[in-house]
């Protein structure tokens, strides 16, 4: 039975039909630019322009049949022409609809590969991870012989993105990256199972070189460490250099022809006066050429030289850039270690440059200072690895400079005299302070000459009386005191290289006498200055030996052979067989009692000394024998018969003294016009030892 389909129940059923038609295709909706995690989204936006198109015309439709059918009293002629539409556009609506959904399907199933694939990536990358750094299973391992583990661990948590050298070395901030950086770079954490390494990089021994050292006969190695500097400093330096090489060369052809000379290890050395580094460097190096401190220049020149001509490899700097690439510091501010073990054998530095070190090699830096301990020192090293400009203490290790002998020469010329001249020890005008009476009355036996810098167009405020030539070149000035027959100093500085040179160019110097003396305690110079007198005698040319390129090369050679402060052990050097043992009175130290006895205190053997039976061959009878830590040990008190000797090695001192003790000194005889040096040690070759640790020294 057919029923008639009246105009309002087919709009009606229309109407229901398209909505279906609709819903259906919003649900399979997935615009093409949509990515995996997109598609579970509610937004419309990327839609293809056929799937829109027929949402489009399937919307407008849809509206007007409902216009139609609410619209009663609508005529039959428009449901006609609406119905005669529909159906030509059936047929059209039904391809689009079935490309549409044939184009779904085909998205819905890429899609599906898609989700597939980055499941496998993901599981495959979980597996890999599983295998080498599971960060979900690393934990921090208590372990007694690393304490600081844990420590170490939530330090850096916190702070590893402080610096760019963590990141260099791996870190991410997860646990097991912490764990690999603190055993692997550092050394707080125990070695992981897996890895081969157990020590850090910068913490294995140096690679032996057994090259021998010779002694050369050019410093033109030299001139190619430091040709390419800048630094005015480091032109000072070379021209040193290049003036005297052939006094060099000759001290080392007279050293090398001694039978009885030790040939020594070729070192690796790197010398870097921070004072010319950085922003410092600028300053410092801009006093130069206007009349600033140019005495540890020498010394820097002198040194340089010395080691070239005894045949070792130096490199001389001022960079601080070279030097972290040469001791291959992490990028970054410091906070890491070096990245593999020093190549240098031995360092020269100062104050300045060991603080540069220590800022670029990060946890490193300790491993090679020893890490001593001691009040006396800000920076914990060896009193000996303080390398002096002149042997105030035997401490410390006098390692000098030397004269310029230029003018020597000129001894030999017949009918040579000298003129009435006295040169001022002062090149900066703040010196002259207070003076002018002083050298008024030098002014009215002597013409009186200075070498201060000109300020440019500011008047002098030297007195008028004093001839002022403004810096000398070192040729101009020596010519300047083989004319004189005074040099004069004003109080300050209180040495320096100036005085050595004046004395071997003939001159007589005069240095005022301080009441109270200057010390420690009232000025920040520790040296008192010395009175020179007897100015109108006949004064002959005199270099002491100790200040001579051969004397230097002796004590350096000396020093680099057998000085090394990185052994725990007690010094060998120089032979207990050398050893003088002296009791000093009340009140005073071993360097006074063993320069009355004319010999001199030696630091390197009071280890031999450190006991109780030294007390017993003395014939100290000692109520009791207590070690404790105090400069002036190892001593007896007559008051309670107390013996006392050191429990800090580091401490040992010939300088120390006090009204209550009475100090056992190792006292030794040393070489004439070389006290750094004993006659046993010249006269007998020592068996050599490889210097495999690292040594830094300041000045």
């Amino acid at each position: 039975m057919r029923a008639p389909l009246r105009p309002r129940s087919g709009c009606l059923l229309l109407c229901l039909s398209m909505s279906v038609l609709t819903l259906m295709m919003q649900s399979f909706w997935i615009p093409v630019e949509m990515t995996l995690d997109e598609s579970t989204g509610k937004t419309v936006e990327g839609q293809s322009p056929g799937f829109r198109s027929l949402a489009l015309q399937l919307k407008d439709l849809n509206s007007r049949v409902n216009k139609l059918t609410k619209d009663r009293d609508g005529s039959k002629d428009d449901l006609s022409m609406l119905l005669n539409s529909f159906r030509r556009d059936h047929q059209g609506l039904a391809r689009l609809v079935e490309k549409e959904m044939k184009r779904v399907s085909q998205k819905i199933e890429r899609l599906s590969r898609r989700h597939d694939q980055l499941q496998d990536t993901a599981f495959s990358q979980d597996q890999h991870k599983t295998h080498t750094e599971p960060s979900d299973i690393c934990t921090v391992p208590s372990d007694p012989a690393y304490p600081l583990c844990a420590e170490k661990m939530e330090f850096l948590r916190l702070h590893w993105k402080t610096d760019p050298c963590y990141a260099f070395y791996g870190v991410d901030g997860s646990t097991c990256s912490l764990l690999k950086y603190l055993s692997q770079t550092e050394d707080f954490c125990p070695p992981q199972a897996g890895h081969n390494t157990s020590v850090p990089a910068w913490h294995q021994r140096p690679q032996s070189h057994p090259q021998k050292a010779e002694v050369r006969n050019s410093l033109a190695l030299l001139y190619e460490s430091i040709q390419n500097s800048s630094s005015p400093g480091l032109h000072f330096v070379q021209s040193r250099v290049q003036r005297m090489e052939q006094t060099w060369i000759q001290a080392g052809v007279n050293l090398s022809q001694r039978s009885n000379i030790t040939i020594s290890k070729k070192l690796r050395v790197l010398l870097y006066p921070g004072t010319l580094a950085g922003t410092l460097g600028q300053h410092f190096e801009a006093m130069v050429e206007r009349g600033g401190p140019l005495g540890e220049l020498v010394q820097w020149a002198d040194l340089s030289a010395g080691l070239t001509v005894l045949g070792h490899d130096v490199t001389l700097t001022t960079s601080q850039h070279l030097v972290h690439r040469l001791i291959d510091a992490a990028p970054g501010r410091g906070s890491c270690p070096i990245q593999s073990p020093l190549t240098f054998d031995l360092i020269y530095t100062d104050y300045h440059g060991l603080a540069h070190l220590q800022g670029a090699m990060g946890i490193a830096f300790r491993h090679y200072n020893r890490d001593y301990k001691t009040l006396w020192g800000s920076w914990d090293l060896h009193p000996q690895q303080y390398m002096t400009m002149f042997p105030h203490t035997p401490d410390n290790s006098f390692l000098g400079f030397v004269t310029e002998e230029a003018g020597l020469k000129m001894k030999a010329v017949d009918g040579y005299k000298r003129e009435n001249v006295a040169v001022v020890y002062a090149k900066q005008e703040y010196m002259w302070e207070g003076k002018h009476d002083y050298v008024k009355v030098i002014s009215e036996e002597f013409e009186t000459h200075a070498t201060v810098y000109k300020r440019p167009g500011i008047p002098s405020q030297l007195p008028s009386f004093v001839i002022n030539h403004g810096l000398l070149s070192q040729e101009s000035f020596v010519q300047l005191l083989l004319r004189a027959k005074v040099f004069v100093g004003l109080g300050f500085p209180y040495e320096g290289p100036a005085p050595i040179e004046a004395i071997a160019m003939g001159c007589a110097f005069i240095q005022p006498r301080f009441n109270p003396p200057h010390s420690s305690k009232t000025t920040t110079f520790t040296k008192e200055s010395r009175l020179l007198e007897s100015v109108f005698l006949q004064v002959r040319l005199f270099t002491p030996r100790e200040f001579t390129c051969e004397g230097m090369l002796e004590r350096l050679r000396a020093y680099v052979t057998h000085q090394n402060f990185c052994s725990s052990s007690p010094p060998t050097w120089p032979p207990k067989s050398v050893l003088r043992l002296l009791l000093s009175p009340l009140g005073e130290s071993c360097a006074d009692v063993c320069r009355r006895s004319s010999l001199t205190c030696e630091p390197a053997l009071f280890h031999h000394l450190n006991s109780a039976s030294t007390f017993t061959s003395l014939e100290l009878n000692c109520s009791s024998v207590e070690a404790e830590v105090n400069h002036l040990f190892p001593a007896y008190s007559p008051w309670g018969r107390q013996c006392h000797l050191q429990q800090e090695p580091l401490l040992f001192s010939c300088a120390g003294s006090d009204p209550s003790f009475r100090r056992l000194c190792p006292c030794r005889s040393f070489t004439p016009k070389q006290v750094a040096l004993c006659p046993a040690v010249l006269k007998n070759q020592i068996r050599d030892k490889h210097l495999f640790c690292k040594r830094s020294f300041t000045y």
